[in-house]
Order: C-alpha cells, then structure tokens, then sequence
C-alpha cells in the first residue's frame, strides 16, 4: 500500500513517471536490468535482504544510478550509514511528500539529499568535532554488526540470525563477541537484554 501510494503521488508529476516496482530484492533488480530507471527509490527494510545491502549491490552492479532512501527509520542511525553505502539521499517518510519530491528531483540534479540535522552532522564529523552527545555506542557498529544487534534484540537465535543473513552460526558469534567488545559489554545475556532495551525504546531503536 505504502508502494502503491509513492508510485501514485509521483505519476502525478508531469516530469515524473514510475517506470516500475518490486516487492523485493531480486524482483528490484530484474525491474531495474529491464526497465533502467533514472533513479530508483528504495527502503532499509526489505523482505529478502537489508537495504543497505542493495543499495551496495547497486552501486556495484550500476555506478551511475543513483539511489535514494524513503524509510520509516530514525535518520541519526541510518543516513549515515546510507549514503556511506551509496546513496545520494535519504528522506523519513514522516516528512512532507512535497520533500519526497524535491528530494528526488534534487538528487535526479546529481545533488545529494540530507535533511538538515544530517547535513550538520556530517559536516561536523568532516571537519572532526562531531557533534557533542550525537555520538552513541550503537552508532559504532559496522553495518553489518548493526543488523546481527537488531535481530539479538527482536529475540532470535544465532541460527535464525544466520539464516536471514545468510552467513554461519559462527559468523554470527564472531559479530557477537565484536559487539560485545564495541559496547563495552562482557556477556552474552548482558548483550540480549541491552539489544532488547535498544530495540523496545522505538520500533526502530533509539535516537
């Protein structure tokens, strides 16, 4: 539904078209192979792969085409992370749908597109003074320990964590002990029941 209204408010502009639609990864890919896209316009949260992940897929397989990230996901933990994979932008889908659309058309331009708290913090960070209390240890994981953070915290177990990622168990336990050691943490259930508070603080975690 979230898919269907997207592709009606933008085939409501006249310099705008949706030239197709996927529910997921593979179908992304496939539409993008056959139909080439000017931009494609893509969540974090997919059914068969984490966004982020397509989104490095795609500047690997199409370095010309840009991306551009329309997630329900708290930008202070994900903007970053998105345009560090590739993206050219990243809009919340609290805002305004009049910024979805300058969004698009800024970063169909070639510009990016950050909201302004994420523009000041990259900047700051750029210049090396990031901003005072911004800095979470959460926001230190790699991309890749985040995701195994966040299943810890939606209660799964390690082999289930490796089946939706797609790695080994003992994959899964090296990311363990690193998150661990990255938050300062020195047991396992001290990790479950802090992944646990991180994850029941928001639908998407804490700011």
């Amino acid at each position: 539904m979230m898919r269907e209204g997207l592709a009606h408010l933008i085939n409501q502009e006249p310099d705008l078209v949706v030239c197709g639609q996927a529910r997921n990864v593979a179908e992304a890919l496939s539409a993008i192979a056959g139909c080439q896209p000017g931009l494609v316009l893509t969540d974090i949260t997919l059914p068969d792969k984490n966004g982020l992940e397509l989104i490095k897929d795609l500047t690997a397989l199409h370095p010309r085409l840009p991306v551009l990230v329309s997630s329900m996901h708290d930008e202070s933990l994900y903007a970053e992370r998105a345009l560090r994979a590739g993206a050219r932008g990243y809009i919340t889908k609290e805002e305004a749908r009049e910024k979805l659309l300058q969004a698009i058309r800024q970063v169909l331009r070639g510009d990016l597109y950050v909201n302004e708290k994420t523009s000041a913090r990259i900047v700051a960070a750029f210049s090396g003074r990031p901003e005072a209390g911004k800095t979470t240890p959460v926001s230190l994981l790699t991309d890749r320990e985040f995701e195994v953070f966040q299943l810890i915290g939606q209660g799964l177990s390690t082999e289930k964590i490796g089946s939706l990622l797609h790695i080994s168990a003992k994959t899964v336990e090296t990311h363990r002990v690193r998150i661990k050691a990255r938050l300062g943490l020195a047991t396992v259930p001290e990790l479950i029941a802090y992944a646990a508070r991180w994850a029941g603080a928001c639908p998407d975690g804490p700011a």
